[in-house]
């Protein structure tokens, strides 16, 4: 008997500039439709669980994952901007509440937020992000620019290292959601 094949295939989306670029936010796009699917059914108090006071919930993390895509594209263009943020998602920089004290919670922010309310906050910061990055061209890629972060450290990146970070964190994320998902079962079985 032939099994149905099952295919894979990132393709470079139209109207992008770059193709670079385009590609990015491709990936981007089948990370993200991974994370939906394998959160399929997950509750609003799932989202707010803490394996231990002062650990992040499922639900913190996806709000800091919208949030952190809003803030490094900021970056690209004129720097950090939460006005704009809070205008754009609804909520601000540290409404994600991390990080989080030792005996910290959930904030309050997020309190009764559901899978539905954590889709339509990265809908937002993903459109936000694809809108710009149609307008970057090759040279907007290597296009350096330079932060100070809070701490006071000064830092410098490029344009293309910016897109490569927001895939590299997405997916760090992404584990860590699903790890908190198999705690959350596995911690119900007992």
């Amino acid at each position: 008997m032939s099994k149905k094949l099952e295919s894979h295939l990132i393709v470079r989306p139209p109207g992008y500039r770059n193709a670079e670029c385009g590609l990015f936010l491709a990936q981007f796009d089948e990370l993200s439709a991974n994370l939906w699917e394998d959160l399929a059914g997950m509750t609003a108090a799932e989202l707010a669980w803490q394996p231990r006071p002062g650990a992040n919930s499922a639900g913190m993390l996806l709000a800091h994952m919208a949030i952190v895509e809003v803030v490094w594209i900021q970056r690209t263009a004129k720097g950090l901007d939460p006005a704009a943020m809070r205008r754009l998602l609804g909520i601000g920089p540290d409404d994600d509440g991390m990080p989080l004290g030792p005996s910290g919670s959930p904030p309050e922010a997020l309190r009764g937020w559901t899978l539905a309310d954590y889709r339509a906050l990265h809908r937002k910061a993903r459109s936000f992000a694809k809108r710009a990055a149609r307008r970057f061209g090759a040279r907007d890629l290597g296009r350096v620019v330079e932060v100070t972060l809070r701490d006071g450290r000064r830092m410098r990146f490029n344009v293309r290292w910016i897109l490569h970070h927001l895939l590299e964190h997405f997916a760090g994320h992404c584990g860590q959601i699903l790890m908190l998902r198999h705690l959350h079962r596995d911690r119900r079985r007992r």
